[in-house]
């Protein structure tokens, strides 16, 4: 899991800005007026190798009446509770303020390591007098940084990772299969888990949004370990209301990042809805083993027909993960949720599989004799070599000629040709194009 990095301080003191250098991309909206960034805007980042999830705050206003301000500081205080290292910005141009000192005070009750950044220093050489002030706020040294112009920013990175907790190691074991259990809310997430458990182990209701945080349980069947991560629903950010459950979000994406296997849940009453595709894409992105999970299976009425014609939907609504078993279930009866578990150990196998350097090229150059690959402008696409570079999920590198010639459709016939071969049924398949020569 990786550790999570809070960006937090008053508005408009540039923490979007912030938060939009060090994570490379314009996420976060950035706008001169205070309380834009009023969801916590969450995305990975990495400095020398070391990876975080950083997250951007709404601004905090200690004693605003506003509503949206009181909402902020309970945002805020939320991300201090789940941070394990915090970012405090102030704004030099402002000096130091009676609300800086509020939000301090606040900020050293949560015993996290706190990092003092004084944003807006934008000139080069020593910093203004002004930031000496700050050493007022009891945090130690001010870090001066200009997030707009990216200055500081390297020095304020390594500090962050110096303060990183070590990795946890203690849930790798080899032999214990984490699952997570995905999904946009009210689908069966915690019904499942209960049936699976044979306890009612999560709140079970039929209000959305019940589960607040993932929910880790652990149990053996047929001999296998197995942990079961209950986590909160996935919605639309427009849809997201309560300050607890915008957070709850990212504990979700924690529980995918740590998970063996992501059991994403669909309701067979709705169908894929968008709001499926970005929680199956997130789990897709990210490389995991997948199952999807038709709920409620025992609801719809049904003829000969049915299954086929909900699974082609479903490979439809969900076309980048066509590779994922689906199976029909209900969490209310139990029906098929002894089967799953065959579906999720086998997704997990094909997730950790390796094949031969030898076997892997026979398998290439039979697809090459199939299908010539593509030519441009009288140069045609030449593959040398491949290897498989690591599992989960199944990487490989492909040594060819010119990268540019190797167009997408080609390698999605080679991906296909792979799966023919070797199953991969799933998990994603990763490729890295290089030209002979490259590392």
């Amino acid at each position: 899991m990786k550790p999570i990095v809070a960006i937090v301080g008053r508005p408009n003191v540039g923490k979007s800005t912030l938060f939009n250098k060090i994570v490379g991309t314009r996420i976060a909206i950035v706008e001169d007026t205070p309380g834009v960034t009023r969801d916590r805007i969450y995305a990975d980042a990495d400095w020398n190798g070391e990876k975080f999830t950083l997250v951007d705050t709404g601004g905090i206003e200690p004693h605003s009446k506003d509503v949206i301000f009181s909402q902020m500081r309970s945002q805020a205080e939320l991300a201090i509770d789940m941070a394990d290292v915090i970012m405090f910005m102030v704004n030099v141009r402002d000096g130091l303020t009676a609300n800086d000192k509020d939000v301090a005070t606040i900020l050293q009750k949560s015993g996290k390591p706190i990092i003092l950044v004084c944003n807006k220093v934008d000139n080069v050489g020593k910093p203004p007098m002004e930031i000496y002030e700050f050493y007022n706020l009891g945090l130690g040294e001010p870090f001066a940084v200009s997030s707009v112009h990216g200055m500081g920013v390297g020095d304020l990175l390594d500090e962050v990772v110096a303060n990183l907790p070590e990795p946890d190691n203690s849930d790798e074991e080899e032999d214990v299969i984490k699952i997570a259990v995905i999904g946009k809310p009210n689908v069966g997430k915690s019904s499942l888990v209960n049936k699976i458990l044979g306890e009612n182990r999560a709140i079970v209701s039929e209000i959305a949004g019940t589960t607040r945080d993932a929910i880790d349980s652990e149990f053996e069947k047929n001999n296998q370990k197995y942990v079961i991560i209950d986590t909160a629903g996935m919605r639309k950010r427009g849809k997201i209301e309560e300050d607890i459950e915008r957070f709850s979000v990212v504990r979700a994406l924690a529980a995918v990042d740590r998970s063996d296997v992501c059991l994403i849940m669909i309701n067979a009453e709705e169908g894929v809805t968008e709001q499926d595709t970005k929680v199956a894409g997130y789990a897709h992105e990210q490389g995991k083993a997948c199952v999807i999970a038709v709920n409620k299976w025992d609801l719809i009425e049904k003829d000969n027909h049915t299954f086929g014609e909900y699974k082609k939907r479903v490979m439809e609504g969900l076309a980048y993960m066509t590779y994922a078993p689906i199976v029909f279930i209900s969490a209310l009866t139990g029906q098929r949720v002894e089967q799953m578990f065959d579906v999720i150990n086998s997704a997990v196998a094909e997730n950790s599989k390796r094949i031969s350097t030898g076997i892997l090229n026979d398998c290439i150059a039979d697809a090459v004799a199939m299908v010539q690959p593509p030519s441009d402008k009288g140069k045609r696409l030449k593959i040398y070599y491949a290897t498989q570079a690591s599992a989960k999920p199944p990487t490989f590198v492909i040594f060819v000629n010119k990268a540019q010639l190797a167009h997408f459709s080609y390698i999605r016939y080679l991906e296909n040709r792979l799966r023919d071969t070797f199953g991969f049924e799933g998990t994603p398949i990763r490729f890295s194009i290089r030209e002979r020569g490259e590392q």
